[in-house]
């Protein structure tokens, strides 16, 4: 029993719950179809959210285990579980096998498409454990290729797709926040803790992250241009056509741009000024200006999507 309470607090720890937020993206397929509030779909989008969190924290043991020695040789990493000797390689290893086979076995029950994605992740996970992510661009592109899959996979198991300049909203964004992730490393611990480090220069970092911060806001300016017209429903639609009538055909997504300005310039903020780019889920989930950004994004988004119709 003594050994039960000393080993769960650093399992736990060590499973990241807070790099679960990574897998909310799998809802953005329903949500952007309007589908969020739909009992099946949303069930079936929570199993391919809980079938994400177990390999993504299979993935995390397994690369702590591999990454134990490295680890130890960095300011912040050193204090993960296993680096710190808290959590043992075997333990951490029994679980990461347990939450492959729990994922793997969940994604059956959606469908063939979605169980061959799951498969697909955790390989890829392993071989960025293994390969990319100690070569330089492609440690960048395998961090966002993650990304993509979980937006892709929300696509799968419902049948809902993405439109496609939002699809690349989420690909030029995750692109964005790998790079600053790099280039907040590099300036905070240069090259000794992580080899792909050295394929790159703070000039060719600071390029890359602009570079992908550009694009994600010219992609999403592309997304709310391109969407059809919202239309108007009911009293609403009889209120605007008695009053205003010109704003029946306008392109309401376009007011939602103005908070992703602002978050894309607070993380900007973030990566150049204060050098805290390096663990993205803690930022995002702690900065105030920033969540206050995605309050209002999503507060628009959903009036616009759910209450407006």
């Amino acid at each position: 029993m003594t050994l039960i309470k000393f080993n769960v607090k650093p399992l736990i720890e060590a499973l990241r719950p807070s790099q679960w937020i990574k897998n909310l993206v799998l809802y953005a397929a329903i949500m952007f179809n309007g589908q969020l509030l739909t009992g099946d779909l949303f069930f079936k989008t929570s199993i391919g959210f809980i079938v994400f969190c177990s390999l993504s924290s299979a993935a995390y043991l397994f690369n702590d285990v591999a990454d134990m020695a490295k680890d130890r040789l960095h300011p912040v990493k050193k204090n993960r579980p296993i680096a710190r000797g808290d959590l043992s390689k075997s333990t951490a290893i029994n679980a990461s096998i347990f939450l492959i086979l729990l994922g793997i076995g969940l994604s059956t029950y959606l469908n063939i498409g979605f169980f061959l994605l799951s498969l697909t992740f955790i390989f890829l996970q392993v071989a960025y454990s293994f390969m990319l992510k100690k070569k330089a661009v492609f440690d960048i592109i395998g961090i966002a290729i993650f990304f993509i899959i979980r937006a892709y996979a929300g696509e799968v198991a419902t049948g809902y797709h993405l439109p496609i300049w939002m699809m690349l909203s989420v690909i030029f964004m995750s692109l964005f926040i790998a790079s600053g992730k790099r280039r907040s490393e590099l300036y905070v611990s240069g090259t000794k803790a992580r080899s792909a480090l050295k394929g790159y220069g703070k000039a060719l970092l600071s390029f890359y992250t602009t570079m992908f911060g550009v694009t994600t806001l010219i992609a999403y300016s592309m997304f709310t241009f391109t969407e059809e017209p919202i239309n108007f429903e009911g009293q609403i639609h009889n209120f605007l056509l008695a009053n205003i009538p010109n704003a029946l055909n306008r392109r309401w997504y376009m007011i939602t741009i103005f908070p992703v300005i602002f978050g894309i310039m607070r993380y900007g903020q973030i990566i150049f000024e204060m050098q805290e780019g390096e663990r993205p889920e803690k930022v995002i989930t702690t900065d105030i200006p920033l969540l206050l950004a995605l309050f209002v994004w999503g507060l628009m988004m959903v009036t616009i999507i759910y209450a407006l119709k």
